[in-house]
């Protein structure tokens, strides 16, 4: 398989990887286990992409779920999307190979939306925030690609919606499908699809779902309007 066939997937076990193995491209996709590419270890990921020389490197590693736990576990955030990140980058520039982050619409303040890619971000939790802290070390790399990705499971796994929240929800298998279009892009893409309700999204998969609000009183606090502009990426797919 000649070099630039072969793509990297960092976070091979998580949810988006599952359901990017289920799709046959011209790419080699490689999933190195844990153990066999450490992102929180530099020699580790510089010696298992030096044995495998791939083109491209995903990077989907790192602590996502639930979120709550990044704001009890400040550590655990930092070393693996932040720290990780960093030495994903490091070893990428090294050995010139594009790098792909997976980062997330929620860098985004929330407070107008329709953010484009160059609006003012401001993360609202420490998740956020954590990405953020990984996207100013790929920025730092100029053959680099940053996805701030709205994507959930399919399909929709909760029971409840919010009827006031706007957001941009792809469903992971359509994400897929429009990976191999970026690739070669550089810089950064809004990831997403139509601008709508959680509730709304919710109820065309799950006619049962129950309605929510999020409010400053209540334990789950999600910005009103975290949704963004995707002219960029639909003259990109078009």
């Amino acid at each position: 398989m000649a070099r630039n066939n072969k793509i990297v997937v960092t976070g091979g076990t998580g949810r988006f990887a599952q359901n990017l193995k289920k799709i046959k491209y011209k790419y080699k996709f490689i999933y190195p286990s844990k153990k066999k590419l450490n992102i929180t270890n530099l020699n580790s990921i510089k010696n298992y992409l030096k044995r495998n020389k791939p083109r491209y490197l995903l990077h989907l590693a790192g602590f996502s779920r639930p979120m709550v736990e990044h704001e009890r576990n400040i550590n655990k955030s930092i070393n693996l999307n932040i720290i990780g990140t960093a030495n994903i980058v490091r070893a990428c520039s090294d050995l010139n190979i594009k790098l792909i982050y997976f980062s997330t619409s929620y860098v985004y303040p929330g407070i107008k939306g329709n953010y484009s890619e160059n609006d003012a971000v401001l993360p609202w939790n420490n998740y956020a925030w954590s990405k953020l802290g990984g996207e100013c070390a790929v920025k730092m790399y100029k053959n680099s690609l940053i996805l701030r990705v709205c994507m959930t499971e399919k399909p929709f796994i909760h029971k409840k919606a919010f009827t006031n929240v706007k957001l941009n929800f792809i469903f992971h298998d359509e994400l897929c499908k429009i990976l191999i279009k970026i690739l070669d892009k550089k810089g950064i893409i809004n990831i997403g699809g139509p601008t709508k309700s959680v509730y709304d999204f919710a109820k065309q998969y799950n006619s049962k779902v129950k309605k929510i609000l999020s409010s400053k009183k209540s334990l789950i606090n999600f910005p009103n309007k975290p949704y963004m502009n995707l002219s960029k990426l639909k003259k990109i797919i078009k």
